[in-house]
């Protein structure tokens, strides 16, 4: 048993599980004794008391005299979106400049870098109140807003849709702030993963008489996949979680809402493991679905 590699690995395994737990204990043990000399108390009943404050952007229905956990989860919905739109639009802002980065012509390849190293070099909250002050701010009143086609105007308001629907500035903001700070890592990404395909692949696509187009959709991306995916996860993470960043132009997301909570109940500790808890569950599952499809992906031997 003691020359057994399996048994000792087994060991190890279960004796760094008890270590965690005991910390665990330890901390928490800790916490709750600090909390008692204080004379406060954890807990999450604060959540069924009257928020007593209104949320401007929504899209569920929501009043000042619902529940803080309603609040709550306005500010989650609103994060949710904030996300799904800015993963997808930076994902096709990377892959456009990321094949524009290994264009033939001259002016799209020098402008795509050009987009690449200005905006990787700036941080993404000084582009924020960038685009929100000195853009959508100063665009025209409503009165005088920029028609698009006659169905989409835009001022300072935000963009009004078709059916009386409007996006506000700080929806804005947000999603082009994260687009294009996103999509200038992501199409560095892409660009070293199209580049790490072999030139024989090429090669062969052309002699088979397939289109440049039709060479990069059928033959080199499918192949680039399997290097792009893992740095890509990190990618999508970043977006996830700098998406916080809204509380900085006004956006009402988990982060802003749950700050507003804390301010009104005091109840700190309580609203921090909200937050931890809800940000630690959207990274875990982007990279679950993220590491499955690129299993799903990856060449398997034989």
């Amino acid at each position: 048993m003691w020359n057994n590699s399996r048994f000792w690995r087994w060991f190890g395994q279960i004796l760094l599980i008890l270590l965690v737990v005991i910390l665990a204990i330890f901390l928490w043990r800790n916490f709750t004794e600090n909390l008692q000399q204080l004379g406060l108390q954890f807990g999450f009943d604060f959540l069924n008391l009257q928020a007593g404050f209104d949320i401007g952007e929504k899209i569920v229905t929501y009043k000042s005299t619902d529940t803080f956990a309603a609040a709550l989860f306005v500010g989650l919905i609103n994060t949710l979106r904030v996300m799904a739109i800015g993963l997808v639009s930076a994902s096709i802002v990377g892959v456009i400049v990321g094949v524009a980065r290994l264009s033939d012509n001259w002016l799209v390849r020098n402008l795509a870098i050009i987009y690449v190293e200005i905006i990787r070099n700036i941080p993404l909250l000084l582009q924020l109140l960038f685009w929100y002050f000195a853009f959508f701010l100063k665009l025209p009143q409503p009165g005088n807003s920029i028609s698009f086609f006659g169905i989409f105007s835009l001022s300072n308001r935000g963009l009004q849709l078709p059916g009386g629907t409007a996006l506000y500035p700080e929806f804005l903001t947000l999603i082009l702030g994260l687009t294009l700070y996103t999509g200038a890592f992501i199409a560095e990404i892409i660009r070293g993963g199209i580049q790490a395909v072999p030139k024989g692949q090429w090669e062969a696509a052309r002699s088979l008489g397939l289109k440049p187009f039709q060479v990069m959709r059928l033959v080199v991306f499918p192949q680039a996949l399997r290097v792009i995916i893992p740095p890509l996860t990190s990618q999508y993470l970043n977006l996830a979680k700098n998406s916080s960043l809204a509380i900085a132009i006004g956006f009402p997301d988990i982060y802003a809402i749950a700050s507003t909570t804390n301010n009104i109940t005091g109840r700190a500790v309580e609203v921090i493991v909200i937050i931890i808890i809800t940000y630690l569950t959207i990274s875990l599952t982007i990279s679950l679905l993220l590491n499955i499809y690129n299993r799903r992906i990856q060449i398997k031997e034989r």
